[in-house]
């Protein structure tokens, strides 16, 4: 079965950076496009990015434009999202998505168990 597994989260101060991983398996990871979604709590689902299975087309959602940046390695089946200036807004479990394209979370077939990322001011 497909599994996408996270790894990175953690407490950072405002203004810091991050690198999120997520590992995926049991799907043909280069032929699949790749991306984040992020829930703060009592919010929805909200888009962060997603990267074409090529690596050739990116797009990112509004309130990380700038900020964050999404990368993939076909070679380890692993898609990034390297964050800066993170904001105390930023806060939120981070969740790795496969298979899909789009902004909506229904876009998508495969999602990580997510990752804790928690900003302070």
């Amino acid at each position: 079965q497909v599994q996408l597994v996270e790894s990175g989260g953690g407490l950072v101060q405002a203004g810091g950076s991050l690198r999120l991983s997520c590992a995926a398996s049991g799907l043909t990871f280069s032929m699949n496009n790749m991306g984040w979604f992020r829930q703060a709590p009592g919010k929805e689902r909200d888009f962060v990015a997603v990267i074409k299975w090529s690596g050739d087309s990116i797009v990112y959602g509004d309130s990380v434009l700038g900020r964050f940046t999404i990368s993939r390695d076909n070679a380890k089946n692993t898609v990034y999202l390297q964050m800066s200036s993170l904001k105390p807004e930023d806060t939120a479990v981070y969740y790795c998505v496969g298979r899909g394209w789009g902004s909506r979370p229904r876009d998508y077939d495969y999602w990580g168990q997510g990752t804790q990322v928690t900003v302070s001011s």
